[in-house]
């Protein structure tokens, strides 16, 4: 039996004006997405546990197969295995590189600053201060381990949620005795990167700098069940995010190198599908994690939503349709991690539509979208329950 997840971060939103009050998924042209519906079962899933932040890192973990009530301690941990960076009994951040102007956090990823452009502002960063140590990660996705044992613990709000807000109205909460030194760095880091020679290059070029970090997603080294123990398969991930491949380390997971995965609108998709159809032959599952529409959605840029769902139905979802009935049984699940609204330009804790699509179920919806899933008969309480509801069909 062969079993794929294909995840589209973010895929799902609301009705939009400017589409004639419909979703990007219901107006894309995506042939193989509807045929998984048609040809499978479909329903509403609840990705975020109650009370849980709506971020990649709760959702994708509820995906695997694991709750985020028992197993989540934050993400920054998770981006650390995927660099190799055992953090011990430490506190790792995500630390994301970002443009302040005036006070205001403009933007969350710089620009989309390039990964050879952040390596250098990253060892610029450790050769100027000594509050801990910095790890260069992917574009603006970075990890900073702090120098000593956490005490208590640390608030911290995702910079993509504050976009255009004040930097001081979100900084870390001092009722921590620490987080005033956390603060202090993240300040400091101005003072560092704001007259870098990569930084005056990239305004030079009429590109946003990178002139400020910002530390979030914090968390100790979590202890999860391998996958393979919990459900007694072989797997793998396909991903262009630490993320993923964090997940991916802690679960056992192999994490299968494409070239080309940039987690961004310039990923290739083409090669992703390539690689999903070849790590069939030697898996039992692969999780296959596309970062666009989440890219997408946090830009509220609705072009760029729907062409990243048509890329992923044509690159992607094709090839493994054309090759899943060489084997004898197999079943594909469908679905993103959490929604992105173009309109909110962030997570919602929203249910995310689901189809599986098998050897041997079908319940006759015809289209792949939020709403056409409401009638489905797939019925998951939680998302943590999806790899158990796919390897019993």
């Amino acid at each position: 039996m062969k079993y794929v997840v294909l995840i589209g971060d973010g895929m799902a939103d609301y009705p939009l004006e400017e589409l004639n009050n419909q979703t990007p998924l219901q107006v894309a042209h995506k042939p193989h997405m509807d045929e998984v519906a048609h040809q499978g079962i479909n329903g509403l899933v609840k990705t975020i546990p109650e009370a849980m932040p709506p971020g990649s890192d709760v959702a994708n973990l509820s995906i695997m197969g694991y709750n985020p009530q028992k197993y989540y301690t934050g993400r920054g941990p998770l981006e650390a295995a995927s660099i190799g960076v055992d953090i011990g009994n430490k506190i790792a951040f995500r630390c994301n590189l970002i443009t302040e102007n005036k006070g205001i956090l403009e933007d969350f990823n710089a620009g989309h600053i390039s990964s050879p452009e952040a390596k250098i502002l990253i060892k610029t960063l450790n050769q100027e201060l000594n509050t801990g140590t910095f790890y260069s990660g992917i574009s603006y996705r970075h990890l900073f381990l702090y120098d000593e044992p956490a005490s208590g613990s640390f608030k911290t709000t995702p910079p993509h949620d504050i976009v255009g807000s004040p930097v001081k109205d979100y900084l870390i909460p001092e009722d921590n005795p620490q987080a005033h030194k956390l603060n202090n760095l993240i300040l400091d880091s101005k003072k560092v990167l704001q007259n870098h020679p990569v930084n005056q290059e990239r305004i030079s070029q009429g590109k946003k700098p990178a002139n400020m970090i910002w530390l979030w997603g914090q968390g100790g080294k979590p202890h999860i069940e391998l996958f393979k123990d919990k459900y007694g398969l072989k797997g793998s991930t396909i991903a262009g995010v630490d993320l993923i491949k964090g997940l991916g380390v802690y679960l056992g997971l192999n994490n299968i190198y494409v070239p080309g995965a940039t987690g961004y609108f310039d990923t290739d998709y083409q090669a992703k599908g390539k690689y999903g159809v070849e790590a069939l032959k030697d898996h039992d599952l692969v999780f296959i994690h596309v970062e666009a529409p989440d890219e997408a959605g946090h830009a509220g840029d609705i072009t760029e939503k729907i062409k990243a769902i048509e890329q992923i139905d044509a690159k992607i979802l094709g090839p493994l349709l054309d090759n899943l009935p060489s084997y004898e049984d197999f079943a594909l699940a469908l679905l993103p991690d959490h929604a992105t609204p173009i309109q909110l330009k962030t997570h919602t804790m929203d249910p995310v539509p689901c189809a599986i699509y098998s050897s041997n179920k079908k319940d006759g919806v015809d289209k792949y979208d939020e709403f056409s899933a409401k009638s489905g008969s797939l019925k998951l309480d939680y998302g943590y329950q999806l790899i158990h509801k796919l390897i019993s069909l």
